[in-house]
């Protein structure tokens, strides 16, 4: 196991030459400005939110939700994470049956990680199991309620399913936390005659 150290301890602890002075520390220089607060994840994430939100063009959008989905991909754990790896590469091989296996281990060794059942939800709406998708879908909003991506999965699917009024809801619902998000937009824009005219 690998242990942080400090920058510079290896150098005052190994013995010091004939003449040399120890690196001075902060004591001794009190006027040195104190090293801001690290952002926790969390807040860093939420941060992200409010960009996204406010997000003037499609492009700049993009940039702030590739950031967010690389947080996102991040579990916290090196074997979950290689496992999604491998489910990824499964899946885009069309390997379903192996991608859903992997994906299965994924949510078993970190069930509070939102991007292993929206993976899972992927793999499974992929291979033809739209309700077990769903299911997932609602596991991964769950864990991550401002989940884009899976607010317009479960439009897909429910739109796929001649529901459009509920579609609409998770369509519109991706829209408030990703209001730039094209393939959605479009869909509202597909739907809107339909059910606002339906509702009329």
């Amino acid at each position: 196991m690998l242990l942080a150290v400090a920058p510079g301890a290896l150098a005052q602890e190994a013995p010091l030459r004939d003449g040399a002075v120890p690196n001075a520390d902060r004591d001794d220089k009190p006027n040195l400005p104190e090293a801001p607060p690290a952002r926790s994840p969390a807040a860093t994430l939420d941060r992200l939110f409010e960009r996204l939100a406010a997000a003037k063009t499609s492009e700049e959008a993009k940039g702030i939700a590739s950031l967010i989905q690389r947080r996102w991909s991040r579990s916290g754990s090196d074997t979950a994470d290689l496992l999604m790896t491998r489910a990824q590469e499964a899946l885009k091989a069309r390997e379903l049956p192996l991608a859903i296996e992997l994906l299965d281990r994924v949510v078993t060794l970190e069930p509070d990680w939102a991007e292993g059942w929206n993976q899972r939800a992927n793999a499974l709406f992929v291979a033809g199991d739209p309700i077990r998708s769903m299911l997932d879908i609602a596991e991964t909003l769950k864990r991550e309620p401002r989940h884009y991506g899976a607010m317009m999965g479960l439009g897909t699917i429910l739109r796929q399913q001649g529901d459009d009024k509920r579609a609409m809801v998770a369509y519109r619902r991706a829209l408030v936390v990703y209001p730039q998000l094209d393939a959605v937009k479009d869909a509202v824009e597909a739907l809107k005659l339909e059910v606002d005219g339906r509702d009329a």
